[in-house]
């Protein structure tokens, strides 16, 4: 059933048109990813869904009864509100609820007839609805959801006056995701969370959130994860793609190679038409010559599409860094403290020229510290480090206080690029090659910097850092403002230089971003918060592959450990004089299971309840157990294989099928206690 529907609604300002003609709808529990550039719409096209702002033309229909939850970028909180209990407030039904249901059980104490009948049945009405809502579990829901995203015991006292700004972003976030509606509606919900903030989303909107979601975001591992449907809008249209993120890259660049092809074919009428005006314009059809000129005009003006910039490489001669030795910076044994917290300690790191590094870590555990002592910006508490005589590096910082306003794009990059060996800089056709490259149009090359976007800005250091002659590069957060085309054209900039420019030398990236990790780097720096520090030679996805298998290892321990109490515990309330068990014991399984029962000598206690599986065989129960751990192992091998990830529906299915395997091992389990107990 349709929870929302968008007929043809049409907004802009002026000649700026957002959306035009949008038709979407949206159904009960589906999860839609919605994409494009910076500035298309996407943010526009929710605030219109949520009512708060109204269409130029158009409607938009909702499921009557609807609840609709909105992600602001500017949450409102109560300030008289502590952190949790801000959070909790998301269960403010269920308090309405509590205190009627006090008024009925005092009305109860003295009603009679049909009005304690009356009571009686508001009391079932109430109960009904307060275990729908979540009942008593809402503490648990309430810390587990701040837990998720990013915050500590320590901080859920903290007045909501005294949060930051990512803070409030955070704490609203969880407090919608707590109240649980009908469709939720989030804008770039990931800005404020590190990876296991944004791991712990996606899982919660794959796997635990029931309702519709329609998300904007730039993240493209959550995309892949989590949605099912992509709505892309491009120049106020939109168009639909089946599936999640990887499946949207493939179609949309078909897309985009058949509107190449059109954009040619275009151009060869136009160059026909141009030479025949041009031609006749003077002679005996001449005027048959100026009609066509002003068909040719109308058709420019009405059907004449552009080519996708995105399907365009970066193809200019850019300078060379100066060439280093086999080592471009070589640290031992460093350290860096900051009052009783130790960043990190005895940290050995190696640099060589061209490897390809990504640093990873919660918020504030040190990433950016150590890169600063890396490149002599800051000192080190304690160690060795050498760089190399002829190291130049450029960084890209979240700030640009640095940059002169005034200054054009193109402008810009020329003065960015140093000159080459010849001393010859580029010339402004080269820089504007350049802008193109990073998705300037040419009326976008002619903006001052002091007027571009965020994001634009974002672009425009990025490609004057990555074609600026620099041998070890530095990318602090860099696609925090870039949408999904700038981020892909920033990975293509990055790969090793060849025929069509790249870039040749080293790479230090901080990021969340899991996708340009992935494809960008090689190694890893991976700070776990707790001044612990980790080198890992490979991807990202194999550093992932190898962290989920020691938490299943710790997993498995951890219930290889409880099996032995409960199995103690079981024992010690056995009577004493109760003889051995007789007949063959079974083999133990893994630790993702218990041991299996031996058959037991009828005790002289009264017997626990029996359940479910009280008719098998002490034989078939054994069976049945080992079947059952046999079946978990395999599916926690399919889950921590981050290959499976890409396939969102995938992942649903095998994360459903592990949860009612447990609820059944367990029962298997509860059996096995009882006839050993």
């Amino acid at each position: 059933m349709s929870l929302v529907t968008v007929n043809h609604v049409r907004f802009g300002h002026g000649v700026n048109i957002l959306l035009d003609d949008v038709v979407l709808g949206v159904d009960e529990g589906q999860k839609i990813g919605l994409v494009g550039r910076n500035g298309c719409g996407k943010s526009t096209l929710l605030k219109i869904i949520a009512g708060r702002i109204q269409p130029d033309h158009g409607s938009v229909g909702l499921q009557r009864g609807i609840r609709i939850g909105y992600l602001e970028q500017e949450p409102k909180l109560d300030p008289a509100h502590t952190l949790r209990s801000a959070a909790a407030a998301a269960f403010g039904r269920l308090d309405e609820i509590q205190k009627e249901l006090d008024e009925v059980f005092e009305g109860m104490a003295t009603a009679q007839g049909a009005e304690l009948d009356r009571l009686m049945s508001r009391q079932v009405l109430l109960e009904s609805e307060f275990d729908r809502l979540g009942g008593h579990a809402t503490d648990h829901k309430v810390d587990a959801v701040l837990h998720g995203l990013n915050f500590v015991d320590a901080q859920f006292s903290t007045p909501v006056t005294s949060l930051s700004g990512g803070q409030r972003a955070r704490l609203g976030l969880a407090k919608l995701l707590l109240e649980q509606p009908d469709l939720l509606m989030l804008d770039e919900p990931t800005n404020h969370l590190d990876i296991d903030g944004r791991r712990w989303l996606e899982d919660f909107l794959a796997d635990e959130f029931k309702g519709a979601v329609l998300v904007v975001s730039h993240d493209r591992w959550l995309l892949d994860r989590v949605v099912h449907r992509i709505v892309e809008i491009d120049q106020g249209v939109i168009h639909e793609y089946p599936g999640n993120y990887a499946d949207f890259v493939n179609l949309r660049r078909e897309r985009m190679e058949l509107q190449a092809r059109v954009h040619e074919k275009q151009q060869d009428r136009i160059r026909a038409e141009t030479e025949y005006i041009l031609r006749y314009k003077a002679g005996q059809r001449a005027k048959q010559a100026r009609g066509r000129a002003t068909r040719l005009e109308r058709y420019k003006e009405s059907e004449l599409v552009e080519r996708p910039m995105e399907l365009d490489a970066m193809d200019i001669d850019l300078p060379r860094a100066p060439e280093l030795g086999d080592r471009a910076i070589e640290a031992h044994g460093l350290g860096k403290s900051y009052g009783p917290r130790t960043l990190f300690s005895g940290l050995d790191v190696l640099i060589k020229p061209g490897e390809r590094i990504g640093i990873i870590g919660p918020n504030g555990c040190g990433k950016s510290t150590l890169v600063k002592i890396l490149l002599g910006e800051l000192e080190p508490d304690g160690g060795e480090l050498k760089r190399a005589p002829r190291l130049r590096s450029g960084w890209f910082r979240q700030t640009h206080d640095h940059l002169d306003g005034s200054l054009t794009v193109w402008q810009y990059l020329q003065q960015a690029v140093p000159a080459r060996s010849n001393g010859m800089k580029l010339n402004e056709q080269e820089a504007r090659n350049l802008a193109g490259a990073f998705l300037f149009s040419g009326e976008a090359q002619e903006k001052p910097l002091g007027a571009l976007s965020g994001g634009e800005r974002t672009r425009a250091v990025i490609a004057g850092l990555v074609a600026g002659a620099n041998n070890i590069l530095v990318l602090d957060e860099p696609t925090n403002h870039l949408d999904i085309p700038s981020a892909e054209r920033l990975e293509q900039s990055l790969a090793p230089r060849s025929e069509h420019g790249g870039y040749d030398g080293a790479l230090l990236l901080i990021s969340h971003d899991r996708a340009l990790l992935e494809t960008t780097c090689d190694r890893l720096i991976a700070f776990d918060g707790e001044g612990q520090v980790e080198l890992f030679q490979g991807r990202y996805s194999e550093w992932e592959a190898k962290r989920t298998e020691r938490a299943k290892e710790a997993e498995s321990r951890r219930r290889a450990d409880a099996d032995r109490d409960r199995r103690k515990a079981a024992q010690a309330t056995a009577p004493a004089a109760s003889p051995p068990a007789t007949g063959s014991a079974p083999p133990a399984k893994a630790a993702t299971g218990p041991a299996q029962p031996a058959k037991a000598a009828p005790s002289t206690k009264s017997p626990a309840p029996k359940g479910a599986h009280s008719k098998l065989s002490d034989e078939k129960l054994n069976a049945e157990i080992a079947k059952a751990t046999d079946r978990m192992e395999a599916l926690d091998a399919d889950l921590a294989d981050p290959a499976v990830y890409r396939d969102g529906d995938k992942v649903k299915r095998l994360n459903e099928e592990r949860s009612s395997l447990q609820a059944r091992l367990s029962e298997l389990e509860d059996e096995w206690l009882r006839r050993a107990s």
